[in-house]
């Protein structure tokens, strides 16, 4: 892509080795992460995937991330986030507006919200995994 704006709802942006930031075509769904990983994939674990999403419904489905952590930050609403840590332990924490959260490197998590939400993502996606909630 080479236009100089883009609406980071609709599309994402990879940051790479050597300070890249590059705009990423128009997210379609679950079938775009493939797609993304090859795109990518000379980044390994050090590439970061930047999105934003809106919803006003909890997550149906955990993910997780082995490759580093995930910082989610809250743009507008409330966000509770749920982690099952690597070592067993499980911590749920809510954050606001301006506030964001940590999901380390292992953790699965997912997420419920009481309203609309609007969320940014800044994601290590090297090896993300899913499963239903």
């Amino acid at each position: 892509m080479t236009d100089s704006v883009h609406d980071l709802r609709t599309h994402p942006v990879h940051l790479g080795l050597g300070a890249r930031a590059e705009a990423q075509p128009a997210f379609t769904g679950m079938e775009w992460y493939a797609a993304y990983s090859a795109r990518t994939a000379a980044d390994g674990a050090e590439g970061r995937l930047v999105s934003m999403y809106d919803f006003s419904e909890s997550w149906d489905s955990w993910e997780m991330h082995p490759a580093g952590d995930e910082l989610v930050v809250c743009l507008s609403g409330e966000i509770t986030l749920h982690q099952q840590l690597r070592d067993g332990t499980e911590r749920s924490v809510t954050i606001g507006p301006g506030q964001y959260a940590i999901n380390p490197p292992g953790a699965w998590h997912t997420a419920d919200v009481s309203g609309p939400v609007s969320a940014l993502f800044v994601t290590a996606g090297e090896g993300t995994q899913n499963r239903p909630r």
